[in-house]
């Protein structure tokens, strides 16, 4: 129940902040795709496969198999010498353990975190990113799907990825002042801020879910477990009465 009212409040904020983020996504897309010739330092890409990340996962456990879904999107897309900042605390000995490059060497709540705590972190991760030492940013998150379903995946944050839309029919077209690549110089960072802030609340949001369903699982268990027992007990306790009964008869017949 409590997991179930957690979930239903964090779902609630998520989906408000969804449509922000999305629109942000959609509007520097728009600037990019329109105006090929712009350049920005935020789209550029590199030949170099290294990468820096920061990856979400709960505080606590009880949460089913959430944690090592990001756990296997980690060793999937990471290697163990690319730098992560890991937000949560149940992965941190884990992945210590198995020698991956954390750069925070506390841990970092993931229920405590704020957005300005978090843009701390997407700060120095361009900075590295805007020097050459790592040619891409990533978040590692679960994305929330439904209330049963769960996925761990991993978003691009730099360079920025943009996607060609056709558009059929009429459409008005966009003016920008003072040019293109002005805006995307102010408007790329507030997307990647915000676009890591989303996916930080949908995998909070599907840290929730997943502990909904764990702990309605271990209770659907408990209650079979417990009908499972009762039966046998009555079993037994019936054959014990059924013996009484036999040994009582068979005396009197003896007499």
């Amino acid at each position: 129940m409590i997991a179930n009212a957690k979930l239903f409040k964090q779902r609630q904020r998520m989906e408000a902040n969804r449509q922000y983020a999305q629109k942000l996504q959609d509007t520097v897309n728009e600037i990019v795709v329109n105006n090929p010739d712009a350049q920005s330092r935020y789209i550029r890409k590199s030949d170099g496969n290294s990468t820096m990340a920061i990856v979400y996962c709960s505080d606590l456990g009880l949460c089913g198999s959430y944690n090592q879904n990001v756990l296997k999107e980690t060793r999937k897309m990471l290697r163990r010498e690319d730098p992560i900042y890991l937000v949560g605390t149940s992965l941190f000995r884990s992945m210590k353990e198995e020698g991956f490059n954390l750069q925070n060497q506390e841990p970092i709540s993931s229920d405590q975190l704020t957005f300005a705590g978090l843009k701390d972190l997407i700060e120095e991760a361009t900075i590295r990113y805007m020097d050459g030492e790592v040619d891409s940013v990533k978040i590692i998150y679960t994305r929330f799907v439904n209330t049963m379903s769960f996925k761990a995946e991993s978003d691009t944050l730099l360079p920025f990825e943009f996607e060609v839309v056709k558009k059929e029919g009429m459409h008005v077209e966009t003016l920008f002042e003072p040019n293109p690549e002005e805006i995307l110089e102010s408007l790329i960072p507030m997307m990647i801020n915000e676009v890591a802030y989303a996916n930080w609340m949908e995998s909070t949001t599907a840290e929730q879910g997943s502990r909904r369903v764990a702990m309605k699982t271990a209770t659907d268990n408990a209650d079979e477990l417990s009908a499972d027992l009762m039966l046998e007990y009555n079993k037994l306790r019936q054959a014990g009465i059924t013996q009484e009964i036999t040994e009582i008869v068979g005396g009197s017949a003896a007499v």
